[in-house]
């Protein structure tokens, strides 16, 4: 069994890439696999591996400049999550494009799982994915509106746009783990929204504690590793990921005349050009062949971090 820990914390690191060495090299020793991103405003990411291994690594974590406080969400796998560790230092710690955006300074009123079908369920309250179009496809809250944002850098440009339809609304919003809506939620502040809330834990909280018979969620939570998404009780879903584009697709899709492993889906049929779908299929080959030798390909593991 694979202990998974989820974690993101705002602090200010002076010097990132400083710290990264110590931290890269304790995962390898633990056996600890995943991404972490670390920058100025802090580290965020997603880590799986034996027990003690995640303990150590967490406890190096948390005696980090800042990090006393550190707070993260765990499940577990019976199978590797991730192929590799690698801790990266990146400009932000999930990409919004705003340097004015500072989590630390103010945010969102926190509302708790239990709390959070009371608030969405107000007519007052408009409730806000924050998350990619592809994720928001596979499962959502009950009434969430979708920005369709491709990426979380488009969101301040959807909210100017829309932000006429928010007059004397509550606004709530959510993510799957918590670490978009800090910068959201932020965002909404600085542009003069009063009344702001967002899911503390994020989807991934509410799952693991609001039962499901009681649930406003509808569908899955696509998740930035090799389980690719979960139900309530964070119990893994059914969806893969195509190797293309990297969007999540059920068993069945496998089915439709679009498909072919690892170079296209119904989803990407027409985004990429042949030169691609051949660079695809040689990608395909050698995962083929390195898994024939009982290896495991680089290029089978999903590229993305939490919330990018």
């Amino acid at each position: 069994m694979y202990t998974i820990a989820a974690l993101y914390h705002f602090t200010r690191f002076d010097d990132p890439d400083a710290l990264r060495p110590a931290l890269q090299a304790l995962c390898e020793a633990q056996g600890v696999k995943g991404s972490l991103l670390m920058a100025g405003e802090g580290i965020n990411g997603t880590i799986a591996g034996p027990r003690a291994g995640i303990d150590a690594v967490l406890a190096h974590i948390r005696a980090l400049p800042g990090c006393a406080d550190l707070e993260w969400k765990e499940s577990t796998a019976t199978k590797p999550p991730f192929t590799r560790m690698k801790v990266k230092l990146k400009r932000e710690i999930v990409t919004m494009g705003q340097p004015d955006i500072d989590p630390r300074a103010r945010v969102g009123h926190y509302v708790a799982p239990a709390d959070w079908n009371a608030l969405i369920s107000a007519p007052d309250v408009a409730v806000i994915d924050t998350r990619n179009d592809y994720e928001v496809a596979i499962g959502t809250f009950d009434g969430a509106i979708d920005p369709e944002t491709a990426t979380f850098r488009d969101f301040p440009a959807w909210w100017e746009e829309n932000k006429h339809r928010f007059h004397n609304k509550r606004i709530a919003m959510f993510c799957t783990g918590g670490i978009r809506c800090e910068k959201s939620t932020n965002f909404l502040l600085g542009q003069g929204v009063e009344d702001v809330y967002h899911l503390k834990g994020g989807i991934l909280k509410y799952l693991e504690e609001v039962p499901q018979g009681e649930s406003l969620w509808h569908g899955e939570c696509f998740v930035f590793d090799e389980r690719v998404s979960v139900g309530h009780g964070l119990v893994e879903g059914p969806h893969e990921l195509c190797r293309a584009c990297r969007r999540p697709i059920l068993p069945e899709d496998r089915q439709r005349p679009e498909f072919e492993l690892g170079v296209q889906c119904h989803q990407c049929v027409d985004e990429y050009s042949e030169a691609d779908r051949t660079r695809f299929r040689e990608r395909q080959k050698q995962i083929k062949l390195a898994r024939a030798r009982g290896e495991e390909h680089i290029g089978a593991v999903p590229r993305k971090a939490a919330g990018q």
